[in-house]
């Protein structure tokens, strides 16, 4: 069975997920790793409101980092968030089965 504790992670990933500019990052971030920097210049926002976004994303499980350096490289935290994307992208495109 499933419980009610699994079911509100569930909707927090569905909530997080649902905001545009979330969805923007997870998006790029599921095609490469990327930096802060990169992030930031790729989707026209301020580094500083990137750091925000995937503080809340690495906290919910969805990115996961990577330290080279003094560079901090980002991703999808697994395949499951990317199936996320993919389904929701066919959905909305019409392409979904019926």
């Amino acid at each position: 069975m499933v419980t009610d504790s699994t079911f509100l992670s569930l909707a927090e990933t569905f909530k997080a997920i649902g905001d545009p500019t979330r969805t923007r990052m997870l998006y790029v971030l599921g095609r490469e790793e990327l930096c802060v920097g990169d992030l930031a210049a790729l989707l026209g926002m301020s580094p500083s409101a990137i750091s925000h976004q995937l503080r809340l994303l690495r906290h919910l499980r969805l990115v996961r980092n990577r330290r080279h350096g003094k560079v901090t490289y980002y991703a999808l935290d697994d395949r499951h968030i990317g199936n996320l994307m993919i389904e929701g992208l066919k959905h909305v495109l019409g392409e979904g089965e019926r």
